[in-house]
């Protein structure tokens, strides 16, 4: 029962932190910028992507095309380098921003487990407490941020202010979860209970 408790006391603070962080400061959204035709834009990704749910980079390379082609590479390389650069998620379907009771679940699903995570190992600590859930959970966010984030900023070329902000909000969520978290396995399991006579 602790560790499920801890659990969804963790999963509930990274919730609602989330939310806190991305409609109130807004750290989720630095760098999202508007398009100055946004028609223009929709109808260009209408015409030009095909019809189905991906991941696209523009200019695209192709490795099967590329591999052991000098000409074809060094093509690719002077168009990369005369365009912009685009890392697009494409769906050919709309969808209702505004209804995210769907979103809203996944992601409590998704920090609830994730708090699990952290709890089974401070559950192989000993002396876990709420300075140590502390930094525990602080290592666990910059972890997360260090292997996934920062490749995304490395590679795909994500700004440096959507970088950081998601290590704010990692890094910030998951220290107070983890301090939450320890402070509850840290806690004795029935302080108040009467020792039996011997």
């Amino acid at each position: 029962m602790r560790i499920v408790i801890a659990t969804l006391i963790g999963g509930l603070i990274m919730f609602f932190w989330g939310a806190f962080a991305h409609m109130v400061l807004p750290l989720g959204e630095l760098s999202m910028r508007a398009p100055t035709n946004e028609d223009a834009v929709l109808t260009a990704l209408r015409d030009g992507l095909p019809p189905e749910h991906g991941i696209y980079l523009l200019p695209h390379f192709d490795m099967a095309t590329m591999h052991g082609n000098d000409q074809a590479m060094k093509a690719y390389s002077e168009k990369a380098k005369a365009n912009p650069y685009a890392f697009i998620v494409y769906s050919p379907n709309g969808k209702d921003p505004l209804a995210m009771g769907g979103n809203l679940f996944h992601q409590w699903l998704s920090d609830t487990l994730a708090a699990l995570m952290v709890v089974l190992v401070m559950m192989r600590m000993a002396g876990v407490g709420l300075l140590r859930g502390l930094w525990i959970g602080l290592a666990f966010g910059v972890f997360s941020w260090l292997s996934l984030s920062v490749p995304y900023w490395n590679w795909y070329r994500f700004p440096g202010a959507f970088t950081a902000g998601y290590l704010v909000e990692q890094g910030f969520g998951w220290l107070l979860a983890g301090a939450a978290m320890g402070w509850w396995l840290g806690r004795k399991s029935n302080p108040s209970a009467v020792k039996p006579m011997p």
